[in-house]
């Protein structure tokens, strides 16, 4: 059943070339763009690193980059074809080619829409990566003379300066954790001394957080130690005053970032992702209307052009079958098409090595070329 039939006139082939070779140069911009945005997310992330507790989330910049060059070469040729589609003695040598280009453009365009879902699916595996490198994060702070976290607490710092937030979840993740090296610690001093006793890890653990949790905005001096003690400040109502410091954890303010940055650039893919699939069917409908007319004496006559010859499923199995024939004839052995063959590949790929006979594996015909 042939897809997406369409007749077209020798005026308007010249027009869907013309149309065609315009709408291949803004695609071609449209994957610079898909590849700008993908090196800028990457690098954003990088920035981020050290409060990440994995990597997960780079396959979306990474699968943007490798988009963008893809849709960059795609669209070139794609704008040669068209230069070449109203020549009869050019139109011919892109034959044989049209065929792997096709094949890889409705690879690289399906990835690129992969690309967006996962700009949109991310946040699950961006938040746990994001609250245990914070939590880690939060726990080194206080190690500056410690070789590989030296930097890491002005990391965290200027994390909460530049986001406007404290602690993990919230302020209350510092009264968790000894974020005051020892070094800067009197030991002689009765009060460091009930602290590191009062908790079974001999921790130095207070009611304060760093300076970098304290709101700017505020009219009041920031109050950052004894938070939670009312009785150390003059007019002063923990449970009830609004802090002088940042409430939102940086975790919840991260997450917000890059997911509102994903969303734009997912946003901005899916539009060159339908770029693309216009200049994709304006390729196909072109290339198949030419054929029509390929050895006519007069190539200004009307021609048929469609999208796909047979059925979507038809059309699928016509590009995965070399892929089956290549994979079987790397197979030790003659190819043969007997059920026998079929079991001895399962077998193969089951037990990684040379299948044995006899094995208890029933016969199963999956595929008969």
């Amino acid at each position: 059943m042939v897809v997406g039939k369409m007749k077209l006139t020798f005026q308007k082939r010249v027009k869907l070339a013309q149309y065609l070779w315009m709408l291949s140069w803004f695609a071609t911009l449209g994957g610079a763009v898909t590849f700008t945005l993908g090196c800028f997310l990457k690098t954003e992330l990088r920035r981020r690193g050290e409060v990440m507790d994995n990597t997960d989330i780079h396959c979306v910049p990474n699968t943007l980059m490798i988009v963008g060059l893809a849709s960059m070469g795609i669209n070139y040729f794609a704008s040669r074809i068209c230069q070449d589609a109203l020549d009869p003695g050019r139109f011919p040598r892109w034959k044989t080619f049209l065929k792997p280009f096709f094949g890889c453009s409705v690879f690289f365009t399906t990835l690129m829409l992969i690309s967006v879902i996962l700009s949109y699916a991310m946040k699950g595996s961006l938040e746990t990566s994001l609250k245990i490198g914070l939590k880690n994060g939060i726990r080194f702070y206080k190690d500056t003379d410690t070789p590989g976290r030296c930097f890491q607490k002005q990391t965290i710092d200027r994390l909460q300066m530049e986001f406007q937030c404290c602690g993990n979840s919230n302020y209350k993740d510092w009264f968790e954790v000894q974020w005051i090296s020892n070094r800067y610690l009197d030991f002689s001093s009765k009060e460091v001394k009930d602290r590191i006793k009062s908790n079974v890890d001999g921790r130095y653990l207070i009611d304060g957080v760093p300076f970098s949790c304290c709101n700017p905005s505020s009219p009041r001096p920031c109050i950052q130690y004894r938070i939670t003690n009312n009785t150390a400040h003059y007019n002063y109502e923990h449970q009830t005053e609004e802090l002088n410091l940042f409430i939102r954890g940086c975790r919840e303010a991260l997450v917000y970032y890059y997911m509102g940055l994903m969303n734009t650039i997912g946003a901005v893919v899916l539009s060159v992702f339908l770029l693309q699939c216009s200049v994709l069917a304006s390729v196909r409908l072109l290339q198949t209307s030419m054929e029509a007319v390929a050895g006519q004496e007069n190539v200004e006559v009307d021609s048929e052009g469609y999208l796909l010859e047979k059925g979507v499923k038809e059309t699928f199995m016509e590009y995965v079958d070399p892929v089956l024939k290549l994979l079987w004839m790397n197979q030790p052995g003659p190819l043969q098409t007997t059920e026998h063959t079929v079991t001895w590949f399962l077998c193969f790929r089951l037990h990684s090595g040379t299948p044995r006979p006899h094995t208890g594996l029933k016969s199963i015909s999956i595929i008969k070329y």
